[in-house]
Protein backbone atom coordinates (compact mmCIF):
# COMPACT_ATOMS: atom_id res chain seq x y z
CA UNK A 1 0.00 0.00 0.00
CA UNK A 2 1.31 3.18 -1.20
CA UNK A 3 1.57 6.02 1.82
CA UNK A 4 -0.97 8.13 0.28
CA UNK A 5 -3.53 5.74 0.55
CA UNK A 6 -2.89 4.03 4.01
CA UNK A 7 -5.29 5.32 6.56
CA UNK A 8 -2.17 5.15 9.33
CA UNK A 9 -0.53 7.41 7.11
CA UNK A 10 -3.27 10.15 6.84
CA UNK A 11 -3.93 10.29 10.49
CA UNK A 12 -1.30 12.23 10.93
CA UNK A 13 -2.14 14.79 8.23
CA UNK A 14 -5.52 15.57 10.42
CA UNK A 15 -2.84 15.82 13.61
CA UNK A 16 -3.10 12.08 15.62
CA UNK A 17 -0.12 10.28 15.89
CA UNK A 18 -0.21 6.71 15.67
CA UNK A 19 1.66 4.69 18.32
CA UNK A 20 2.43 1.42 18.28
CA UNK A 21 1.06 -0.20 21.73
CA UNK A 22 3.77 -3.44 21.32
CA UNK A 23 7.02 -3.92 21.33
CA UNK A 24 9.83 -6.85 21.61
CA UNK A 25 13.29 -7.40 21.08
CA UNK A 26 13.50 -8.83 17.38
CA UNK A 27 10.85 -6.14 16.09
CA UNK A 28 13.62 -3.52 16.53
CA UNK A 29 16.33 -6.22 15.82
CA UNK A 30 14.46 -7.25 12.47
CA UNK A 31 13.92 -3.92 10.89
CA UNK A 32 10.07 -4.24 11.92
CA UNK A 33 9.92 -1.02 13.69
CA UNK A 34 11.54 1.17 11.36
CA UNK A 35 9.41 -0.57 8.31
CA UNK A 36 6.14 0.48 10.40
CA UNK A 37 7.75 4.37 11.02
CA UNK A 38 9.06 5.18 7.34
CA UNK A 39 5.69 3.07 5.67
CA UNK A 40 2.78 3.65 8.26
CA UNK A 41 3.64 6.53 10.07
CA UNK A 42 3.92 5.44 13.16
CA UNK A 43 5.54 8.14 15.77
CA UNK A 44 5.80 6.35 18.72
CA UNK A 45 5.84 3.29 20.94
CA UNK A 46 4.16 2.17 24.42
CA UNK A 47 5.49 -0.59 26.68
CA UNK A 48 4.16 -1.85 29.82
CA UNK A 49 4.48 -4.51 32.22
CA UNK A 50 2.23 -6.79 30.30
CA UNK A 51 3.51 -6.42 26.99
CA UNK A 52 6.81 -6.79 28.39
CA UNK A 53 6.04 -10.12 30.78
CA UNK A 54 4.79 -11.95 27.09
CA UNK A 55 7.92 -10.83 25.05
CA UNK A 56 10.68 -11.93 27.88
CA UNK A 57 8.70 -15.29 28.74
CA UNK A 58 8.19 -16.72 25.09
CA UNK A 59 11.10 -15.77 23.14
CA UNK A 60 14.76 -16.64 22.78
CA UNK A 61 15.85 -13.64 21.53
CA UNK A 62 16.93 -12.52 25.21
CA UNK A 63 19.12 -15.66 25.90
CA UNK A 64 22.57 -13.98 25.12
CA UNK A 65 21.88 -11.30 27.09
CA UNK A 66 20.17 -13.92 29.92
CA UNK A 67 23.31 -15.26 29.61
CA UNK A 68 25.66 -12.46 30.37
CA UNK A 69 23.57 -11.21 33.02
CA UNK A 70 23.36 -14.90 34.80
CA UNK A 71 27.47 -14.90 34.32
CA UNK A 72 27.89 -11.34 35.99
CA UNK A 73 25.22 -12.33 38.96
CA UNK A 74 22.26 -9.85 38.51
CA UNK A 75 19.83 -9.97 40.60
CA UNK A 76 15.96 -10.33 39.12
CA UNK A 77 15.06 -6.65 39.43
CA UNK A 78 18.55 -5.61 38.13
CA UNK A 79 17.79 -8.55 35.38
CA UNK A 80 14.84 -6.95 34.30
CA UNK A 81 16.26 -2.72 34.40
CA UNK A 82 18.95 -4.24 31.99
CA UNK A 83 16.40 -5.94 29.69
CA UNK A 84 13.80 -3.13 29.64
CA UNK A 85 16.20 -0.26 29.20
CA UNK A 86 18.14 -1.98 26.20
CA UNK A 87 14.50 -2.33 24.61
CA UNK A 88 13.70 0.96 25.25
CA UNK A 89 16.68 2.53 24.28
CA UNK A 90 16.86 0.30 20.71
CA UNK A 91 13.31 1.68 19.95
CA UNK A 92 13.71 5.70 21.37
CA UNK A 93 16.92 5.51 18.63
CA UNK A 94 14.75 3.61 15.76
CA UNK A 95 12.17 6.90 16.63
CA UNK A 96 15.08 9.42 17.04
CA UNK A 97 14.41 10.52 13.21
CA UNK A 98 10.97 10.97 14.32
CA UNK A 99 12.20 13.04 17.26
CA UNK A 100 14.37 15.29 16.09
CA UNK A 101 12.11 16.13 12.90
CA UNK A 102 9.47 16.94 14.76
CA UNK A 103 11.79 19.02 17.23
CA UNK A 104 10.72 17.04 20.21
CA UNK A 105 6.84 17.10 19.82
CA UNK A 106 7.08 12.82 18.44
CA UNK A 107 8.68 9.94 18.89
CA UNK A 108 8.77 8.60 21.86
CA UNK A 109 9.10 5.58 23.69
CA UNK A 110 7.37 4.77 26.93
CA UNK A 111 8.45 2.90 30.06
CA UNK A 112 6.61 2.41 33.08
CA UNK A 113 7.16 2.77 36.96
CA UNK A 114 6.82 -0.45 38.22
CA UNK A 115 3.15 -0.53 38.99
CA UNK A 116 3.98 -2.09 42.70
CA UNK A 117 4.56 1.72 43.47
CA UNK A 118 1.43 3.31 42.23
CA UNK A 119 0.33 4.47 45.82
CA UNK A 120 3.37 5.66 47.38
CA UNK A 121 4.18 9.17 45.94
CA UNK A 122 8.01 9.81 46.53
CA UNK A 123 9.22 6.12 45.47
CA UNK A 124 7.56 6.83 42.15
CA UNK A 125 9.83 9.74 41.96
CA UNK A 126 12.18 7.94 43.13
CA UNK A 127 11.81 5.06 40.45
CA UNK A 128 10.77 7.70 37.61
CA UNK A 129 14.28 9.54 37.60
CA UNK A 130 16.07 6.36 38.06
CA UNK A 131 14.47 4.92 34.92
CA UNK A 132 14.92 8.10 33.14
CA UNK A 133 18.84 8.09 34.03
CA UNK A 134 19.01 4.60 32.71
CA UNK A 135 17.81 4.60 29.44
CA UNK A 136 19.32 8.11 28.55
CA UNK A 137 17.57 9.20 25.84
CA UNK A 138 15.49 12.50 25.21
CA UNK A 139 12.70 10.57 23.44
CA UNK A 140 11.30 8.32 26.61
CA UNK A 141 8.58 8.90 28.86
CA UNK A 142 8.30 7.32 32.16
CA UNK A 143 4.84 6.22 32.67
CA UNK A 144 3.49 7.12 35.85
CA UNK A 145 -0.62 5.84 36.83
CA UNK A 146 -2.95 8.11 37.20
CA UNK A 147 -3.75 7.17 41.21
CA UNK A 148 -4.35 9.78 43.57
CA UNK A 149 -0.95 8.96 45.12
CA UNK A 150 0.40 9.53 41.53
CA UNK A 151 -1.03 13.11 41.11
CA UNK A 152 1.87 14.70 42.85
CA UNK A 153 4.39 12.69 41.88
CA UNK A 154 3.61 13.61 38.37
CA UNK A 155 3.97 17.10 39.07
CA UNK A 156 7.42 17.08 40.76
CA UNK A 157 8.98 14.53 38.28
CA UNK A 158 7.63 17.27 35.28
CA UNK A 159 8.88 20.24 37.58
CA UNK A 160 12.08 18.19 37.37
CA UNK A 161 12.77 17.90 33.47
CA UNK A 162 11.75 14.27 32.98
CA UNK A 163 9.05 13.70 30.21
CA UNK A 164 5.77 12.06 31.61
CA UNK A 165 3.49 9.41 30.15
CA UNK A 166 0.58 9.46 32.63
CA UNK A 167 -1.29 6.29 32.43
CA UNK A 168 -4.94 4.46 33.67
CA UNK A 169 -7.26 7.63 32.89
CA UNK A 170 -10.39 6.42 32.99
CA UNK A 171 -12.73 9.74 34.06
CA UNK A 172 -12.75 13.28 32.79
CA UNK A 173 -12.25 13.99 36.25
CA UNK A 174 -9.48 11.64 36.85
CA UNK A 175 -8.06 13.70 33.68
CA UNK A 176 -8.55 17.03 34.73
CA UNK A 177 -6.63 16.75 37.94
CA UNK A 178 -3.75 14.95 35.73
CA UNK A 179 -3.87 18.10 33.37
CA UNK A 180 -3.45 20.36 36.26
CA UNK A 181 -0.86 18.49 37.48
CA UNK A 182 1.34 18.60 34.80
CA UNK A 183 1.00 22.75 34.12
CA UNK A 184 1.90 22.95 38.10
CA UNK A 185 4.84 20.98 36.72
CA UNK A 186 5.41 23.04 33.86
CA UNK A 187 5.31 26.40 36.02
CA UNK A 188 7.82 25.57 38.24
CA UNK A 189 10.21 24.18 35.82
CA UNK A 190 9.94 27.50 34.11
CA UNK A 191 10.30 28.99 37.59
CA UNK A 192 13.60 27.18 38.20
CA UNK A 193 14.93 28.28 34.97
CA UNK A 194 14.24 24.79 33.38
CA UNK A 195 13.26 24.78 29.34
CA UNK A 196 9.80 23.53 29.26
CA UNK A 197 10.40 22.09 25.87
CA UNK A 198 12.34 19.10 26.72
CA UNK A 199 9.29 17.90 28.82
CA UNK A 200 6.96 16.56 26.37
CA UNK A 201 3.82 14.81 27.82
CA UNK A 202 0.91 12.51 26.90
CA UNK A 203 -2.50 11.80 29.14
CA UNK A 204 -3.18 8.43 28.42
CA UNK A 205 -7.24 7.71 28.82
CA UNK A 206 -8.41 4.31 28.36
CA UNK A 207 -11.13 3.51 26.28
CA UNK A 208 -12.30 0.57 25.44
CA UNK A 209 -12.12 -1.33 29.17
CA UNK A 210 -15.06 1.28 29.98
CA UNK A 211 -17.89 -0.10 27.31
CA UNK A 212 -16.75 -3.38 28.60
CA UNK A 213 -17.21 -2.70 32.03
CA UNK A 214 -20.48 -0.38 31.44
CA UNK A 215 -21.64 -2.57 28.80
CA UNK A 216 -22.03 -5.35 31.61
CA UNK A 217 -24.10 -3.12 33.67
CA UNK A 218 -26.30 -1.79 31.32
CA UNK A 219 -26.78 -5.65 30.77
CA UNK A 220 -27.56 -6.35 33.72
CA UNK A 221 -30.06 -3.05 33.89
CA UNK A 222 -32.54 -4.46 31.09
CA UNK A 223 -34.24 -7.09 32.64
CA UNK A 224 -35.56 -5.04 35.20
CA UNK A 225 -37.13 -3.02 33.25
CA UNK A 226 -38.63 -5.40 30.30
CA UNK A 227 -39.99 -3.85 26.88
CA UNK A 228 -39.58 -0.27 29.13
CA UNK A 229 -37.99 2.70 27.34
CA UNK A 230 -35.42 2.39 30.17
CA UNK A 231 -34.70 -1.19 28.61
CA UNK A 232 -34.50 0.41 25.07
CA UNK A 233 -32.16 3.53 26.32
CA UNK A 234 -30.02 0.57 28.13
CA UNK A 235 -29.85 -1.11 24.62
CA UNK A 236 -29.22 2.02 23.15
CA UNK A 237 -26.11 2.89 24.90
CA UNK A 238 -24.25 -0.51 24.56
CA UNK A 239 -20.87 0.20 22.72
CA UNK A 240 -21.34 4.34 23.14
CA UNK A 241 -20.20 5.32 26.57
CA UNK A 242 -16.45 4.88 26.32
CA UNK A 243 -16.11 7.09 23.05
CA UNK A 244 -18.58 9.86 24.79
CA UNK A 245 -16.39 9.58 27.95
CA UNK A 246 -13.31 10.27 25.83
CA UNK A 247 -14.44 12.65 23.77
CA UNK A 248 -15.73 15.06 27.03
CA UNK A 249 -12.32 14.55 28.01
CA UNK A 250 -11.29 15.60 24.81
CA UNK A 251 -13.15 18.89 25.13
CA UNK A 252 -11.65 19.53 28.69
CA UNK A 253 -8.43 19.35 26.59
CA UNK A 254 -8.91 21.81 24.96
CA UNK A 255 -10.35 23.72 27.40
CA UNK A 256 -7.48 23.33 29.94
CA UNK A 257 -4.73 24.25 27.53
CA UNK A 258 -6.44 27.42 25.76
CA UNK A 259 -6.44 29.60 28.92
CA UNK A 260 -4.67 33.24 29.13
CA UNK A 261 -2.42 31.53 32.02
CA UNK A 262 -1.49 28.49 28.95
CA UNK A 263 -0.66 30.96 26.50
CA UNK A 264 1.60 32.79 28.46
CA UNK A 265 3.30 29.01 29.28
CA UNK A 266 3.36 27.99 25.52
CA UNK A 267 5.08 31.61 24.80
CA UNK A 268 7.54 30.38 26.72
CA UNK A 269 8.09 27.15 25.03
CA UNK A 270 5.70 24.72 27.18
CA UNK A 271 4.07 22.02 25.35
CA UNK A 272 0.31 21.03 25.39
CA UNK A 273 0.04 17.85 27.27
CA UNK A 274 -1.56 15.53 24.51
CA UNK A 275 -4.89 12.73 25.11
CA UNK A 276 -3.61 9.61 24.15
CA UNK A 277 -6.43 7.15 23.46
CA UNK A 278 -5.03 3.73 25.05
CA UNK A 279 -6.89 0.23 25.36
CA UNK A 280 -8.33 1.06 21.67
CA UNK A 281 -8.10 -3.00 20.50
CA UNK A 282 -11.70 -3.80 20.22
CA UNK A 283 -12.80 -6.54 23.30
CA UNK A 284 -16.25 -6.65 22.16
CA UNK A 285 -16.57 -9.26 18.89
CA UNK A 286 -20.03 -7.18 18.28
CA UNK A 287 -18.42 -3.51 17.36
CA UNK A 288 -16.07 -3.27 14.66
CA UNK A 289 -12.69 -4.04 15.20
CA UNK A 290 -11.30 -0.49 14.24
CA UNK A 291 -13.88 1.17 16.17
CA UNK A 292 -11.93 3.05 18.94
CA UNK A 293 -9.68 4.25 16.43
CA UNK A 294 -12.29 5.69 13.93
CA UNK A 295 -14.29 7.21 16.73
CA UNK A 296 -11.37 9.34 18.88
CA UNK A 297 -9.77 10.58 15.17
CA UNK A 298 -8.71 14.58 16.00
CA UNK A 299 -5.96 17.08 16.34
CA UNK A 300 -3.19 17.31 19.03
CA UNK A 301 -3.98 13.37 19.94
CA UNK A 302 -2.13 10.03 20.00
CA UNK A 303 -3.71 6.89 19.44
CA UNK A 304 -1.55 3.46 20.76
CA UNK A 305 -2.52 0.75 18.62
CA UNK A 306 -2.02 -2.57 19.64
CA UNK A 307 -0.48 -4.51 16.16
CA UNK A 308 -4.02 -6.81 15.34
CA UNK A 309 -6.10 -3.54 15.70
CA UNK A 310 -2.83 -1.67 13.29
CA UNK A 311 -3.35 -4.11 10.76
CA UNK A 312 -7.36 -3.80 10.71
CA UNK A 313 -7.24 -0.18 10.17
CA UNK A 314 -4.31 -0.27 7.74
CA UNK A 315 -6.71 -2.48 5.69
CA UNK A 316 -10.01 -0.65 5.91
CA UNK A 317 -9.67 2.39 8.67
CA UNK A 318 -11.58 5.72 7.57
CA UNK A 319 -10.16 8.82 8.32
CA UNK A 320 -12.06 11.98 9.23
CA UNK A 321 -12.08 14.23 11.95
CA UNK A 322 -14.36 12.28 15.06
CA UNK A 323 -13.53 14.47 18.23
CA UNK A 324 -14.26 18.34 17.03
CA UNK A 325 -17.33 20.05 18.19
CA UNK A 326 -19.07 16.56 19.54
CA UNK A 327 -19.76 17.23 23.22
CA UNK A 328 -22.87 18.14 23.08
CA UNK A 329 -23.81 14.36 21.53
CA UNK A 330 -21.10 13.00 24.34
CA UNK A 331 -22.37 15.16 27.37
CA UNK A 332 -26.23 13.40 25.83
CA UNK A 333 -24.92 9.96 26.04
CA UNK A 334 -23.89 10.21 29.95
CA UNK A 335 -26.84 11.80 31.00
CA UNK A 336 -28.97 9.08 29.74
CA UNK A 337 -26.72 6.92 31.75
CA UNK A 338 -27.19 8.90 34.69
CA UNK A 339 -30.91 8.28 34.14
CA UNK A 340 -30.21 4.68 34.44
CA UNK A 341 -28.76 5.43 38.08
CA UNK A 342 -25.34 3.55 36.59
CA UNK A 343 -22.45 5.74 38.70
CA UNK A 344 -19.66 6.30 35.58
CA UNK A 345 -17.22 7.87 38.33
CA UNK A 346 -17.59 4.89 40.13
CA UNK A 347 -16.86 2.48 37.61
CA UNK A 348 -13.87 4.52 36.34
CA UNK A 349 -12.80 4.69 40.13
CA UNK A 350 -13.03 0.63 39.42
CA UNK A 351 -11.00 0.16 36.37
CA UNK A 352 -8.21 2.27 38.11
CA UNK A 353 -7.68 0.17 41.20
CA UNK A 354 -8.34 -3.29 38.55
CA UNK A 355 -5.75 -1.68 36.46
CA UNK A 356 -2.96 -1.29 38.95
CA UNK A 357 -3.73 -4.77 40.18
CA UNK A 358 -3.82 -5.93 36.84
CA UNK A 359 -0.19 -4.34 35.68
CA UNK A 360 0.85 -5.00 39.35
CA UNK A 361 0.20 -9.25 38.71
CA UNK A 362 1.86 -8.73 35.09
CA UNK A 363 5.21 -7.20 36.51
CA UNK A 364 5.33 -10.26 39.27
CA UNK A 365 4.75 -12.60 36.42
CA UNK A 366 7.57 -10.98 34.57
CA UNK A 367 10.14 -11.25 37.53
CA UNK A 368 9.73 -14.88 38.14
CA UNK A 369 9.91 -15.41 34.57
CA UNK A 370 12.97 -13.50 34.32
CA UNK A 371 14.13 -15.46 37.92
CA UNK A 372 13.68 -18.63 35.97
CA UNK A 373 15.61 -17.78 32.49
CA UNK A 374 18.57 -15.87 34.92
CA UNK A 375 19.01 -19.71 36.57
CA UNK A 376 18.63 -21.92 33.28
CA UNK A 377 21.12 -19.58 31.92
CA UNK A 378 23.19 -20.03 34.82
CA UNK A 379 23.19 -23.64 34.61
CA UNK A 380 23.82 -23.39 31.08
Amino acid sequence: MSTKRNPLVKLGKIGQSPWLDYIHRGLIESGGLARLVDEDGIRGVTSNPTIFEKAISGSREYDGQFRSLASSGKSVPEAYLDIATEDIRRAADVLRPVHDATAGSDGYVSLEVDPDLAYDTQRTISKAEELFRAVSRPNVLIKIPATREGLPAIEEVIAGGIPVNVTLIFSVKRYEEVAEAYIRGVERLIAAGGDPRSVASVASFFVSRVDTAVDKLLQATIPKWPGSPRAEMALDLQGKVAVANARLAYAKFRALFSTPGWRELAAKGARVQRPLWASTGTKNPLYPDVKYVEELIGPDTVNTIPPQTMDAFRDHGVVLDTLTHREREAKAVLADLGLLEIGLEEVCETLTREGVQSFADSFSKLLTAIGRRLESAGGA
